[in-house]
C-alpha cells in the first residue's frame, strides 16, 4: 500500500469529490466540492487527494493565514479506506509538506470536541490545545515549530 499527496486537476478532480464520510462523520467534515470551489478563488488555499496507489482515497486542504501561520481546514479519509492507516500516513505526509513553508512557525487545526477520536490522533502528531475557536465551536490545537 502506497499514501502519497497528490495535485488535483481535471484529471482527478470528480473522484476526489465523490470521496465521503460515514453518516455518523459528516457533521465533522465539509463537503470536498465545496472546499475546491472556495480553494480555486482564494490563492492561500492549498489542496491534495489523499492517494492509496493509484486511486484517491481522501482529501486534504491547508490555508496559509499568515507568514508564519498555517491551519488544516479540511482532511478526510473517505468511509471504504478508513481505519487502514491512511490517514496517519497522509497527516505526516501534509504536516511535512507544511513544514517546507519558509518563516513557518506554527500549524494549526480544528475539530470538533465532540469528535471522539480527534483530540488522541491529533495529539500523536504533537498538536496541543490552546482552547476553543472564537465561535465556540471548534478546539484550536497547534503545532508550535
Amino acid at each position: 500500500m502506497h499514501i502519497s499527496l497528490q495535485d488535483i486537476d481535471q484529471s482527478n478532480y470528480e473522484p476526489v469529490c465523490e470521496l465521503d464520510v460515514t453518516e455518523a462523520q459528516e457533521d465533522y467534515v465539509a463537503c470536498n466540492m465545496w472546499s475546491l470551489v472556495e480553494s480555486h478563488y482564494n490563492s492561500s488555499h492549498t489542496c491534495k487527494a489523499i492517494y492509496c496507489d493509484n486511486a484517491p482515497v481522501g482529501f486534504f486542504m491547508w490555508v496559509q493565514e499568515s507568514a508564519s501561520k498555517i491551519s488544516i481546514w479540511r482532511f478526510m479519509v473517505d468511509k471504504n479506506h478508513q481505519n487502514k492507516g491512511i490517514g496517519r500516513v497522509a497527516l505526516a505526509q501534509a504536516i511535512n509538506a507544511i513544514k517546507d513553508t519558509a518563516n513557518l512557525k506554527e500549524i494549526e487545526i480544528c475539530y470538533n470536541p465532540m469528535n471522539p477520536v480527534a483530540k488522541d490522533f491529533y495529539s500523536s502528531f504533537g498538536f496541543e490545545e490552546v482552547g476553543m475557536d472564537e465561535d465556540g465551536e471548534d478546539m484550536l490545537a497547534r503545532i508550535t515549530l
